[in-house]
């Protein structure tokens, strides 16, 4: 039996309704080893929380088409922490705000609001896999 690489949950966050990528991503990982809760669409910040305790998760990935996911986002690394899992990896991905802005300004954003990595529009899914074994350590002694 392979040794799972780690625990994912994963979703769209808010009103957001669009899963197709989320269900590329949840195949991506599972053939990469990694456990994958998906959570599906409109899924609030208690349910991914819940769920990744719920699962002792090692991330939570969060993806947003709408562009809603600047406001959808915001609080969810302090209810995190106030939930006891402060330290567990935040990404998130997609068409992340409404209009054009220059990526670096929406990925720093991101950043400032907590999460670990910040995927543009159309980023690759192998990148998304590469990102996870760098940040969780996949494939080092003890893990």
């Amino acid at each position: 039996m392979q040794k799972k690489a780690g625990t994912i949950v994963m979703g769209t966050i808010g009103h957001d309704v669009h899963n197709i990528g989320n269900v590329i991503i949840q195949h991506a990982l599972t053939r990469a080893g990694y456990s994958v809760v998906p959570l599906g669409v409109a899924v609030s910040h208690d349910e991914f929380i819940k769920a990744a305790i719920e699962t002792a998760a090692d991330a939570i990935l969060i993806s947003s088409l709408s562009g809603m996911a600047e406001i959808s986002c915001r609080g969810m690394r302090e209810k995190c922490i106030e939930a006891g899992i402060g330290d567990i990896l935040l990404y998130v991905g997609g068409n992340l705000v409404i209009g054009k802005r220059a990526w670096a300004d929406v990925e720093t954003e991101f950043k400032a609001m907590g999460f670990a990595r910040v995927a543009p529009p159309g980023a690759k899914v192998e990148q998304v896999v590469q990102w996870l074994a760098e940040d969780l350590k996949v494939g080092v002694a003890g893990r």
